[in-house]
């Protein structure tokens, strides 16, 4: 026990397409280097709320973030907070809602896009915007960048949590649909980073956690109840992991896994017990 975690947030990887377009991490599940679940997102499936359920263990109807028009910083005892106050460091490269979530302020791309400060809520953080994504360029940043980016965090600094947060999934998602060939292609560029990255992590002591926030369905939409939006991958590079294979994991349990996996108690706040 007590090992980094790094989780790796897929936006919009739906649960099948994980298993059948992901082959790196599907090579390293048949290899017994990683164990995969079937994880059941919460309700409404929209990014936002779902960042703030998997960082708090509630529920969007619990924690109050129902969309993502409607963000603001959490007031509820999340992951980055416990470890700040357990004298631990964090890490982010994501999307910026997450330091408008966890850092304490709203996020201004001039003044936050880069950040060290070992006093932040955040220690270390990269962060990207969606500005200026179209149907013509929908993909930048690319996965490499990302990754290489949480790679350099992690070299450099060595965070006890690291997030890597990746959303070309989600964006091709919308424009092509959740069973458009372009969505399942760019699940395989994440994939292809991951590979990079992942082994890299692995060898500097880092145990990884890889799942999605939501699905995406065949009208290019997430928020409602359909499998496909709910069902979300769960792969653990981990041997700290140890619920049977066949069970169907609850998004709310990511929080205090994480914890527990950092040898910290949840808040009992968390107060669905961890996956563990």
């Amino acid at each position: 026990m007590g090992n980094k975690v790094c989780l790796v947030i897929v936006d919009g990887l739906r649960n099948d397409t994980a298993r059948t377009d992901c082959g790196y991490l599907m090579s390293a599940v048949e290899a017994k280097q990683a164990r995969i679940w079937t994880m059941q997102a919460c309700l409404p499936t929209i990014s936002a709320p779902l960042y703030e359920t998997i960082h708090t263990g509630l529920k969007p109807a619990d924690h109050g973030l129902l969309s993502n028009e409607a963000i603001r910083p959490s007031p509820h005892p999340n992951v980055f907070s416990v470890l700040k106050a357990a004298g631990k460091t964090t890490g982010v490269v994501g999307h910026s809602f997450f330091h408008t979530l966890y850092a304490g302020s709203d996020f201004n791309v001039f003044d936050h896009v880069e950040v060290n400060d070992p006093n932040a809520p955040i220690s270390h953080a990269r962060y990207y915007t969606m500005t200026g994504y179209n149907q013509a360029n929908p993909t930048m940043p690319s996965e490499f960048d990302l990754c290489a980016q949480a790679w350099a965090l992690a070299r450099d600094y060595a965070p006890d949590y690291l997030l890597l947060h990746t959303s070309s999934c989600d964006t091709l998602g919308h424009f092509y649909t959740g069973e458009g060939r372009e969505y399942r292609i760019q699940a395989t560029h994440v994939d292809n980073a991951l590979s990079q990255l992942i082994p890299r992590l692995r060898s500097s002591g880092y145990d990884v956690l890889v799942t999605a926030d939501h699905g995406m369905n065949a009208d290019g939409q997430h928020a409602g109840d359909e499998p496909c939006l709910r069902e979300v991958p769960f792969i653990a590079f981990s041997d700290q992991i140890r619920v049977k294979n066949d069970a169907l994991l609850d998004q709310r349990t990511i929080a205090p896994t994480i914890l527990a996996m950092l040898d910290l108690p949840a808040p009992t706040t968390m107060n669905i017990p961890a996956s563990l």
